[in-house]
């Protein structure tokens, strides 16, 4: 018989952060697989370290961070085929994925090469919004209100109107793209609505007000916006 494949979501960073059943599936994992940029570390396999038995047999997808979507789907093509490999011994894979696999998450790659021919189990993991929300102390909406969420590479002009015609906004994977975001919030002015937050859950987060956010900001980062007055009161 085949081995089942596990999507496992991490959470947003910290290790307490994840669910009892991926702490489980990790510990008891005979092969592990998981993202990494191309030459360097992996973010989820160092949320996972302690967890991760001393004998299993690692996979490492190294994927590009490239704007061209051919690199990042040839490494998802060549970690398929390593996973499918296992598979097919009757070996199943714990396969990590930073916040939820199905949030922005790397899994939903694999799931797309994989879920056809073998039986895939997706768990749940603490998204990034859930914990930005939570370390700045921001309730996002209540009763009625709409929640956008938009990520930072969305052109100027798109990212502009669609905040302009919004309630609560996130915006994700900020990093390069901070300037850019900024001068939208200050053309609408809201910057003063905003709050900036970067490696939520980690010892090394950041929570300011947009208006006082670095110049420059890693991939792991975020900006939280509610319009007018606190909806929660």
């Amino acid at each position: 018989m085949s081995g089942v494949l596990y999507g496992v979501g991490l959470g947003p960073g910290a290790a307490d952060l994840m669910t009892l059943r991926a702490a489980r599936l990790i510990e008891g994992a005979a092969v592990v697989a998981y993202p990494a940029l191309a030459g360097g570390a992996s973010f989820a396999r160092s949320i996972a370290a302690d967890l991760i038995p001393a004998d299993a047999i690692e996979i490492v997808m190294d994927v590009p961070m490239s704007v061209e979507r051919a690199p990042a789907q040839a490494a998802y093509d060549t970690g398929a085929a390593a996973i499918a490999a296992h598979l097919d011994a009757g070996r199943d894979v714990v396969c990590l994925c930073e916040g939820d696999p199905f949030f922005y998450g790397s899994f939903m790659y694999l799931f797309a090469r994989l879920s056809a021919d073998y039986r895939v189990e997706v768990v749940p993991g603490v998204t990034s919004i859930a914990a930005c929300a939570a370390v700045a102390a921001r309730p996002l909406v209540a009763r009625n209100e709409r929640l956008t969420v938009l990520p930072g590479p969305l052109p100027e002009a798109e990212l502009r109107e669609r905040i302009a015609g919004a309630e609560s906004v996130v915006i994700m994977k900020v990093g390069r793209h901070l300037a850019k975001i900024r001068a939208v919030f200050d053309d609408l002015g809201l910057t003063d609505h905003a709050v900036y937050v970067e490696r939520a859950s980690l010892p090394e987060q950041v929570v300011c007000p947009l208006a006082q956010a670095p110049a420059s900001a890693p991939y792991f980062s975020m900006i939280l916006l509610t319009k007018g007055a606190d909806p929660w009161l």
